[in-house]
């Protein structure tokens, strides 16, 4: 780790304590036998149950772990964008914390950016012929997956399959770039990431992957539906209004990568 990480693994964690232990274990176990500089940055938002306590125990197991503890709940987004910013790998991949995409597919992502150097994000998708769904979701959440995709691309104007997939990867200026614009922190903040990304001129690829469902998601159909469809209409001004602003020319101007 002498020159920093190849990999950053960026994992989000809010009230997981039941999943948390095995999804750590299995993470570390596989993250032992990469052949590449690794590091894994569990950021724990403030939860109601021992979910910060158990990050920890893990992380005295594997010296690649660190716990980023974050004071209040403020969502997904928020948790993601922190671990993005913080991460030192060329390639960083974020993932949900109950390894609903398997660890097989981290390799898979590595394999991509290997063979297409001018890909900058890829995108992990259940919506492509060759996406291997292995346990589907509910009827309610499949169809309410399917309206905010069909309502965020006719909104936004992009053509990916897949916006809500927690499982995204970018090489290291882009997510410089993108996560330090990012401002959303629920649930919907992948759709301001991939309109962002777009707006920077990166080049995005959607990769479709294996999936199981969890039955234990956060996300509440009702409840955070109506959230994420006011954001899908708010996201597009969102995001002119970031990359016009004086700070974000400036940075676009003047970035660099360390």
């Amino acid at each position: 780790m002498a020159n920093g990480p190849y990999l950053s693994l960026i994992i989000p964690a809010y009230n997981e304590a039941k999943r948390l232990p095995r999804s750590l274990h299995q993470l570390g176990q596989f993250c032992s036998t990469l052949p590449l500089c690794v590091e894994v940055l569990v950021v724990v938002e403030k939860s109601e149950d021992n979910t910060l306590q158990l990050a920890r125990e893990a992380a005295c197991q594997y010296p690649f772990f660190e716990i980023v503890e974050n004071p209040h709940h403020r969502g997904k987004g928020y948790a993601v964008r922190c671990g993005m910013l913080r991460a030192q790998g060329e390639i960083l991949l974020f993932m949900d914390a109950d390894l609903s995409v398997p660890l097989q597919e981290v390799s898979r992502f590595l394999r991509h950016f290997e063979e297409d150097p001018d890909v900058d994000i890829l995108l992990g998708s259940r919506k492509l012929a060759q996406s291997r769904i292995l346990k589907r979701q509910s009827w309610l959440r499949e169809k309410g997956g399917n309206l905010f995709n069909w309502i965020f691309r006719k909104q936004v104007g992009l053509d990916i399959r897949d916006t809500q997939c927690g499982f995204k990867a970018f090489r290291r200026q882009a997510a410089r770039e993108i996560f330090s614009r990012q401002q959303l922190d629920g649930f919907s903040f992948d759709i301001e990431v991939l309109l962002l990304g777009e707006k920077l001129g990166y080049r995005m690829k959607e990769v479709p992957v294996e999936w199981i469902d969890s039955p234990h998601s956060h996300v509440r159909v009702l409840r955070d539906g109506l959230r994420m469809f006011r954001d899908a209409i708010i996201v597009k001004e969102l995001v002119r209004e970031t990359l016009l602003s004086p700070v974000c020319k400036n940075a676009s101007s003047s970035s660099s990568v360390t």
